[in-house]
């Protein structure tokens, strides 16, 4: 395992507790239920203290000058929140059972988001376990788990941890974490776990009180910017850096999906961003690690491949341009960012095709220009979408507005998404047609949770779905409650074997043409709500979409060639075209 900086280490002489607290002299550590007692200050900020009777399972806590107790901010568990002690655990003593695991290769990747609260009843990680094989039978091969840093209160999203090498104490223990880890590598489903490296929650933070970790010289949307390239910033990155170093070595995890990487902010040498991509990858020696990102920018740099094709920094990036044309087709919805993927079906023609829509122009929801050129980059440095915990949430309701729209309409983009060249993304209960909104949720005390109320009224104003009288209550027990999935409706769905069926023909067909996939070789062309699109992939193959995304019959576009094989059509001819709600998805040799 990786030698980590932070945190208690187990020793010959006991365990040795650490702080890194330039901004005092002196600091105590207090166990629990015994006086503080004095650190030693060494160089470079560090207090250190070993104790010869502490072991797994000692709570303790540091005691600055003016008798402020506050949790290690390297604590491993925090059985009683975020302002209670932290708890010694030993990692070290879970035995893998999959312990040959190296991870699947990217193109494989069919990835499940969940929110570990709001995925099943009992909200837990051993409860997650049971479902296991649920998503195993669907075709899963991922998870994308939200947030798990030790955040306030008894239900939250995940954005706003503060102790972030804790899993969260109201889904279980770290050791509980690591069973779910391990069934899931025991069925062939890796874990990616979601981060958040651009700032740290309202409630709970105290790194502030002793450590440099905030810099006046960046502002973020959340305030100040994290310190990462000013005075002190060394140990402030190499505190994060780390952080995803432990998740990737002691739990197994097989890779990341950085939240907001624009709002990280760095004028150093070597971007905190390229240094953690770095630095993970090595860490991960042979292991197959996949590092995605949530990019508002949409810079393309950050997704270069080497003369190989092999991601130099980060595997792909989140794309909205594809889930906003989806969706606008399929709902009909173009108020608020919508509008600007409304019109004619060449907006998600050029997201299918090349990646991003906005590749530096104009975005008129964002009064400025938008992206860089990504049509040089192959399919699958792109994740793609039709329902995520931000699309959903970020309306009033938390309403999942697909599963009320027309069926054709719905399995059309479904067909779509899921056997296109870019990596799929569901999020929980797609799968099945889950009706349960998934609104923003968080638990804090009640002055901060007034402000999180107006701050949602103000986000979400400009926002689609927004309605000032519909807003619910992000801060109380029944807006979280109403998240979680109801599975008994699972049974009862139609949409569960049409989701297995596309989902079979993706690894049994598209999957095998993506290896070596290169990009800056797909066309497009659309008229009115007719699209193609041709992809020249591996295996000297060429993948066709046909489709018709209204109500009305359109053209094919272009005749059917001889040598071209169907593997996949819903809805039926329009004439010499195609009917409405019509997919047509065929391979033919290049």
């Amino acid at each position: 395992m990786a030698k980590m900086t932070f945190g208690p280490v187990f020793t010959e002489e006991g365990i040795l507790f650490r702080l890194w607290a330039p901004l005092h002299e002196s600091v105590s550590l207090k166990l629990e239920g015994a006086d503080p007692r004095p650190m030693r200050a060494g160089e470079d900020g560090w207090h250190e203290c070993t104790i010869a009777d502490a072991r797994p399972g000692t709570r303790y806590r540091f005691v600055l000058p003016g008798d402020l107790e506050i949790p290690d901010p390297a604590s491993r568990f925090q059985p009683l929140d975020v302002h209670g002690p932290s708890e010694v655990v030993d990692l070290s003593s879970y035995h893998w059972k999959a312990g040959d695991w190296t991870g699947r290769p990217w193109e494989e990747m069919v990835i499940y988001e969940m929110h570990i609260g709001g995925f099943t009843p009992e909200g837990s990680f051993r409860a997650a376990i049971e479902r296991l094989d649920h998503l195993q039978g669907l075709g899963i091969t991922a998870l994308q788990i939200m947030p798990l840093s030790e955040f306030p209160g008894r239900y939250s999203w995940g954005y706003d941890g503060v102790l972030p090498y804790a899993p969260d104490s109201s889904y279980g223990r770290p050791e509980d974490f690591m069973a779910l880890v391990d069934a899931a590598h025991q069925r062939g489903i890796s874990v990616f776990l979601d981060v958040v490296y651009n700032h740290f929650g309202p409630d709970g933070n105290h790194i502030p009180s002793y450590a440099p970790l905030f810099t006046d010289h960046h502002k973020t949307p959340w305030g100040h910017g994290v310190n990462y390239d000013g005075d002190g910033s060394e140990m402030i990155r190499e505190f994060i850096i780390e952080n995803a170093i432990y998740w990737i070595t002691e739990f197994r995890l097989d890779g990341f999906r950085f939240d907001a990487v624009h709002a990280i902010k760095d004028d150093s040498d070597e971007h905190l961003l390229h240094a953690l991509a770095r630095r993970v990858r090595a860490a991960a020696g042979n292991r197959h690690v996949h590092l995605i990102v949530e990019n508002e920018e949409n810079d393309s740099e950050l997704l270069k491949r080497d003369e190989k094709g092999e991601a130099r920094l980060f595997t792909a990036q989140w794309n909205d341009d594809v889930h906003h044309a989806l969706h606008v087709a399929a709902t009909d919805e173009t108020f608020g960012y919508y509008a600007d993927y409304a019109g004619d079906a060449g907006t998600l023609g050029k997201a299918l095709a090349e990646g991003f829509v906005f590749q530096g122009e104009h975005m008129p929801y964002r009064g400025r220009n938008r992206g860089r050129p990504s049509g040089h980059l192959p399919p699958t440095a792109f994740v793609s979408f039709i329902q995520n915990h931000d699309q959903i949430g970020n309306r009033a309701l938390g309403d999942r507005v697909l599963a009320s729209s027309p069926v054709d309409a719905v399995k059309a983009v479904i067909s779509i998404y899921l056997l296109a060249p870019e990596i799929p993304m569901l999020f929980m209960g797609e799968e099945w047609g889950a009706t349960e909104p998934f609104p923003f949720f968080c638990d804090f005390d009640e002055d901060l949770n007034e402000k999180v109320r107006q701050g949602r009224r103000q986000e979400l104003s400009r926002l689609p779905g927004f309605d000032a009288g519909d807003l619910l209550d992000p801060t109380t027990p029944l807006t979280f409650a109403a998240a979680k999935l109801d599975w008994s409706k699972r049974t009862t769905s139609d949409m569960l074997d049409y989701y297995k069926t596309l989902l079979d023909l993706r690894h049994r067909r598209i999957v095998p043409l993506l290896k070596g996939a290169v990009g800056g070789s797909a066309v497009y062309r659309s008229a009115g709500n007719a699209i193609a699109v041709d992809w020249t992939l591996a295996e000297s193959r060429r993948l066709h979409l046909r489709a018709n995304l209204g109500n009305a019959a359109a053209p094919l576009l272009e005749p059917r060639q001889d040598d071209t094989e169907t593997i996949f059509r819903l809805g039926g001819s329009g004439g010499d075209g195609l009917g409405p709600w019509t997919v047509i998805w065929s391979i033919s040799a290049v």
